[in-house]
């Protein structure tokens, strides 16, 4: 039986402090390698941030993308995104040529060409390794080769012969690979020997990944900024982690999922939202105390401050939705790992902060999960207005042990979704922000800003007044998301054009200043 706290007992009690942030996923810089990379952008973004008087850069997963190019779908629970490398640190090695790199300048600099990039930086990245290999595996940073492949082999070596193979077999879905490879357990020595070479390249592709990635995040805390990161509550059915441990998994004997996840129809979708995802067998999972958990969480730990857990309520229940299946119609709630699990997290990481996205139509056991918890969840504007006077998420209602934004990366901008709002809607802003309508943007920012969430976190569109073709997401479609980039100079515009002065002292009146910041200047 599970032992719950005393009422106003929490597992976790870590948000104290009022702050500010910045949520913009890396694939948005801008730069000329045809997606935003780990490369100088990333300096002056932090540069900004700073300039701001923000505390926290929001990023959205940084896993491997697959198919629909989504970061919530990733080849890996661990892994990095080898598109985010910076290729140009590769030519200061001699690893690359600068007249190598040009195919990539060629691409739209403005959207991300995923098919263009796939064409373009694979071979580059292979072509890298190979000269890695014959310069002797020199170290990229702090960590040799050989001690990164040592510290991440639990997961980087599934991870790698994942890959190898996935490459060699035409990208196929690992269930429709040949019956010996269909389980990572099933990989013999001849398989190994026969794709060690693309192995060994996968793993420096991640190598290179983490290596960039703790250089960014030592910049980053020279300057007083944190990182938020973002944690999907379910993977991915053609992913390393389901090939590599299908026992947490309910799947067929066949290796496909015989039932997956997503949400039931509501106010916003008559269909309901089948996501495709396995469900885990939490069973299995309590059995050992949650130890694939606590180890993706430590991986996620390593890479980000703050953990965000996408869709929190899946904790205390799941839709699950047997196949096969045209839409989210016909499924069943079933009960999560509860308190459980959180209990067994706080036991491992007792000094964690984490962010529960609790966005929706919430159940009282949801709710009370998260009071148990004491995690803070998440607040959306955009959803405020239209209502009447009890709706959660307008600002008079807010929790203080909460995070605020104007809209999220599956919203549209603030511009956009005030242009595309009814009248009805639109009067409402307006009459409870006391505001004309004529810089909606600006308004919902200085609203965020005041409210008593203590942590409000804006979207970078929002920041640059953009309308609806800024949009990175929007659910439901299968096709165009993840593609926008910010422009060459709009950061630099952000500051020298008076923004980030307007947004530091919008901080200072609200009290979300960094103490150690006020007043200090930028890092040279």
């Amino acid at each position: 039986m599970t032992s719950w706290p005393a009422r106003g007992e929490k597992l976790f009690d870590w948000l104290s402090a009022r702050s500010a942030g910045v949520l913009l996923h890396p694939t948005s810089l801008p730069g000329p390698q045809g997606i935003g990379t780990l490369d100088g952008s990333v300096v002056q973004f932090l540069d900004f941030l700073h300039a701001g008087g923000f505390s926290w850069w929001q990023v959205c997963p940084l896993g491997p993308t697959g198919f629909g190019d989504s970061p919530y779908q990733c080849f890996s629970a661990f892994a990095g995104n080898p598109y985010l490398v910076d290729l140009q640190d590769f030519v200061g090695r001699k690893l690359l040529t600068a007249d190598e790199l040009k195919p990539l300048a060629r691409l739209d600099e403005r959207l991300v060409d995923f098919g263009g990039l796939y064409e373009a930086k694979w071979p580059l990245l292979r072509l890298a390794y190979t000269r890695y290999r014959q310069a002797g595996f020199p170290d990229l940073g702090a960590e040799s080769f050989a001690d990164f492949k040592a510290a991440h082999a639990s997961w980087l070596d599934p991870y790698a012969c994942f890959r190898a193979l996935k490459d060699s077999l035409g990208g196929r879905a690992w269930w429709e690979w040949p019956a010996p490879v269909r389980s990572y357990q099933g990989v013999g020595a001849d398989q190994r020997s026969r794709l060690a070479d693309e192995i060994d390249a996968h793993q420096f592709y991640q190598y290179a990944f983490y290596t960039q990635w703790a250089t960014v995040r030592a910049e980053a805390q020279r300057r007083g900024i944190g990182i938020i990161g973002d944690l999907p509550i379910f993977v991915a059915a053609d992913s390393a982690d389901v090939w590599a441990k299908p026992e947490l998994f309910e799947l067929g004997r066949d290796g496909r999922p015989i039932a997956v996840a997503g949400v039931p129809p509501d106010y916003f979708s008559a269909d309901g939202q089948l996501w495709g995802n396995p469900l885990y067998r939490w069973d299995i999972h309590a059995a050992d105390g949650f130890a694939w958990w606590k180890e993706r969480l430590r991986s996620t730990f390593a890479l980000c401050d703050i953990v965000r857990i996408d869709h929190f309520r899946g904790f205390d229940s799941f839709w699950r939705i047997p196949l096969p299946a045209e839409n989210a119609k016909r499924g069943e709630w079933r009960p999560g790992p509860g308190l459980d699990f959180f209990r067994a997290v706080q036991g491992a990481f007792p000094a964690a902060r984490i962010i529960a996205e609790d966005l929706g139509m919430l159940t009282p056991s949801v709710e009370e999960l998260l009071r148990q918890t004491g995690l803070p969840g998440m607040a959306v504007l955009q959803f405020a207005f239209g209502g009447d006077a009890k709706n959660p998420y307008l600002p008079h209602n807010l929790r203080r042990n909460g995070v605020i934004y104007p809209g999220t990366h599956d919203n549209d901008t603030c511009l956009g979704w005030y242009a595309t709002a009814d009248e009805r809607t639109r009067d409402h802003v307006r009459r409870y922000l006391r505001i004309p309508g004529r810089e909606v943007g600006w308004d919902f920012i200085r609203a965020a800003y005041s409210a008593v969430s203590r942590i409000a976190v804006f979207p970078m569109q929002d920041l640059l007044s953009l309308g609806s073709a800024a949009r990175l997401n929007a659910p439901g479609t299968p096709q165009g998301n993840w593609r926008w980039r910010l422009a060459p100079g709009d950061i630099e515009g952000l500051t020298t054009g008076g923004a980030a002065a307007y947004l530091a002292s919008l901080a200072d009146l609200s009290g979300r200043s960094p103490p150690a910041a006020k007043g200090a200047p930028a890092p040279a």
